[in-house]
């Protein structure tokens, strides 16, 4: 087989030139699986945010990729041994890790489907092409389920220091311009080494950590729990639950055959066979643009309300209260819905709603980040740093909030 026009190169933004290692890796880039990613938003409906960030899940596969080579070469050249089937199993699994994707990334995805993640969704994929590519697989999935019993292997492509994390923030700062979440990945990775199978970091490249950490955090802030970013993944969740209630009632929608698919039938992690994975592999961004596009006028008022809202950027008002605010506040901006929206009582709960969200930037000792001393001993970053506010990030904050439209005011 001729192989030399399968090592290619992708020119990327962020790290310049990317290779391709071998022919494996190209044949899965080239597969449909994989190439749907392209048309799979890396940030959901952050763009309505940040202009920029239209890149895609794609991108990010591709990023995470070159990353991990850097690592591999890192490791070897500090006396870590790696086979060539534990290197390219490595590449194989960081490669798919995210192929579980569904349309605008974590915008949907426990609305398409029930009860069942992305990384869930990710490895049924990994196990159809294995099957595919006849067994290749079968280490990367080992790795991916985090039952290989070298554990670094594990934790370089699902950790709280893996290569998923090094590229998105890299990446979604770039893409953004929120140049608070622009980490050293060069750095992290030259510090990693390998005790006993467990990934650690030198002591010197502590301060790589911090600010690691630190622009997790902020780029959670800033970015992915953006108040804006917020409601309008709100506002598209129940677009999505109204269109089923209608679909599963026979009322005309005119969507793709892949998205009525999953609009008239409950998909969970019971049923989520091969032909549904199938119908799943159909389904990008583009059929919720275009249903969008079609239900701003339909005949339903809720599902063309929200729809037009959605594509115009008429979005809901959000305000963060205190959880003993939320009930007086719901209930009176309801009322007011029931007056000013011509809505029924039911259909105000599509209108006025209230949510809580979370952030926790770091979770010590428990698969946390190691750092190796110069003696030898290894600590957690937590008690290793005397930076202070590190104890800070491995709290959780929540915040409760109530969205509605901004004429109820």
């Amino acid at each position: 087989m001729n192989t030399s026009n399968k090592l290619k190169i992708f020119n990327d933004p962020i790290y310049g030139f990317i290779t391709i290692p071998n022919p494996l890796i190209f044949d899965l880039i080239a597969h449909p699986y994989f190439q749907r990613l392209r048309r799979i938003t890396q940030m959901g409906l952050s763009y309505l945010v940040y202009p920029g960030a239209h890149h895609t899940r794609f991108h990010h596969a591709l990023g995470c990729l070159h990353l991990m080579q850097k690592v591999v070469r890192i490791l070897t050249f500090k006396g870590v041994s790696i086979s060539q089937d534990e290197e390219n199993a490595l590449y194989v699994a960081i490669l798919l890790h995210d192929i579980g994707h569904g349309p605008f990334s974590h915008a949907m995805e426990h609305s398409i489907v029930h009860n069942i993640d992305h990384e869930s969704i990710s490895l049924r994929f990994m196990e159809q092409l294995n099957r595919e590519f006849k067994g290749q697989l079968s280490l990367a999935i080992t790795m991916f389920k985090g039952d290989y019993p070298r554990k670094f292997f594990g934790q370089l492509i699902s950790s709280q220091l893996d290569m998923d994390r090094s590229d998105y923030l890299k990446r979604d700062s770039f893409y953004t311009g929120v140049s608070e979440g622009n980490i050293n990945s060069e750095r992290l990775i030259s510090m990693m080494n390998v005790v006993e199978d467990q990934l650690v970091i030198e002591k010197k490249g502590i301060f790589s950590i911090e600010k690691f950490l630190t622009a997790r955090r902020l780029m959670y802030w800033q970015v992915y729990l953006h108040k804006t970013s917020l409601v309008a993944e709100q506002m598209i969740i129940n677009v999505l639950k109204r269109a089923k209630i209608l679909a599963q009632q026979s009322v005309e929608l005119n969507v793709s055959s892949s998205f009525e698919f999953f609009l008239k039938e409950t998909i969970d992690n019971t049923n989520f066979d091969s032909h549904v994975l199938n119908q799943f592999s159909e389904l990008d961004d583009y059929d919720i643009i275009a249903a969008l596009k079609s239900w701003q006028n339909h005949p339903d008022a809720v599902l063309s309300n929200l729809s037009a809202r959605l594509l115009d950027r008429k979005l809901f008002k959000i305000k963060f209260l205190k959880k003993s605010q939320i009930p007086e506040a719901l209930k009176q901006l309801k009322n007011n819905c029931l007056k000013r929206i011509n809505c029924t009582k039911d259909d105000a709960s599509y209108f006025v709603f209230s949510g809580t969200i979370k952030n926790t930037a770091y979770k010590p000792y428990d698969d946390g980040i190691s750092i190796l001393h110069k003696d030898g001993t290894i600590s957690d970053v937590i008690d290793a740093s005397d930076n202070l506010n590190l104890k800070g990030l491995s709290k959780t904050v929540k915040r409760h909030y109530i969205c509605f439209p901004k004429e109820l005011l």
